[in-house]
């Protein structure tokens, strides 16, 4: 009898024992196992690696001095900090004057963004019109339609208008939310103002307050979330722009730093078929460009990080 009751328990301890071993590696639920955590980290960090692994060398290389360039054996750590590239980017680049150029564009095409397809995004989720839906599906049509499309009309207009290569080509469009990054926008904010109670505009018409009254009043200052995502979006897609500078300020003198970052390659070429410079030495100065370029929004990102994510959730986007 003992030796049985002794067999029961032993069969009952490591019955235990591989129910908590199990329980350790695959979780009592799919998510909380120690498996599926090692599994998730392992494509978090493959994936981060992807992504940091070519900003983390555009760092090393464009710090490193002549020696450095031409060793094979100085992958990741320099033997010194050498900030010559930078400096030779900032003079190719023209940083003052074309990065005052880059936020001043940036800033009001978003501003623009953001107060044109707030109306229009009000008036699809909360307003009934004539030919809504009509309207509504030339939207979406305008969101599939690449600008390569509508380029040469485009053109055409400017040039009619007298605006060619001047800056108020890459924000007009802005102005009237048209396009890709309008139509985008317009569906962001008529999302949003789509989760907003109707009890709201139900008490404003009592009160005898019109449709724009209560989109300024009430409306436009519930969409924080909404304005801080169309803002940044907006700013970073139009600092980014090069399609549009390309077609639109070719000849120009006052570009901004993304046409820079064009022209800097044909000058560089030059160089090198000059003998002014040799070829190693193009790569380190691109590299200093290209982070004197992603630099401003980077830092905005940064700070708005948080602020970003929260106005994402809140504006239906993820739904």
């Amino acid at each position: 009898m003992i030796p049985r009751i002794i067999t029961m328990k032993n069969k009952f301890f490591i019955r235990h024992g591989l129910r908590s071993v199990r329980y350790s590696l695959l979780g009592r639920e799919l998510d909380r196992g120690l498996v599926f955590k090692l599994l998730l980290y392992t494509i978090f960090i493959s994936t981060s690696y992807i992504y940091l692994n070519p900003v983390l060398k555009m760092l090393v290389r464009m710090v490193m001095n002549d020696k450095d360039l031409i060793d094979p054996t100085v992958t990741w750590v320099p033997s010194s900090l050498y900030l010559g590239h930078i400096s030779a980017a900032w003079d190719v680049l023209r940083y003052p004057s074309s990065l005052t150029i880059s936020i001043i564009v940036a800033l009001t095409a978003s501003v623009f963004h953001c107060i044109a397809c707030g109306f229009a995004g009000y008036a699809f989720a909360r307003l009934d019109f004539p030919f809504k839906k009509v309207i509504f599906f030339l939207l979406l049509l305008s969101f599939i339609i690449p600008p390569q499309v509508i380029i040469l009309p485009t053109i055409l207009m400017y040039k009619k208008l007298g605006i060619m290569t001047h800056l108020i080509t890459l924000i007009l469009p802005s102005i009237f939310g048209f396009g890709v990054k309008g139509a985008l926008f317009v569906f962001i904010y008529r999302q949003f103002f789509m989760t907003q109670p109707k009890e709201l505009e139900e008490a404003a018409k009592i009160d005898g307050a019109t449709a724009i009254k209560f989109y300024l009043k009430v409306m436009f200052p519930l969409a924080k979330p909404a304005i801080l995502v169309v803002f940044l979006f907006s700013f970073v897609w139009t600092w980014n722009d090069t399609y549009f500078p390309r077609m639109f300020l070719t000849g120009a003198k006052d570009v901004p730093l993304s046409m820079e970052m064009l022209r800097m390659g044909s000058r560089i070429d030059a160089f090198i078929k000059d003998g002014g410079m040799a070829e190693y030495m193009a790569e380190p100065i691109r590299m200093a460009a290209s982070f004197l370029t992603v630099l401003p929004p980077l830092l905005i990102y940064l700070f708005a990080q948080r602020y970003f994510v929260e106005s994402v959730e809140r504006t239906g986007l993820v739904e």
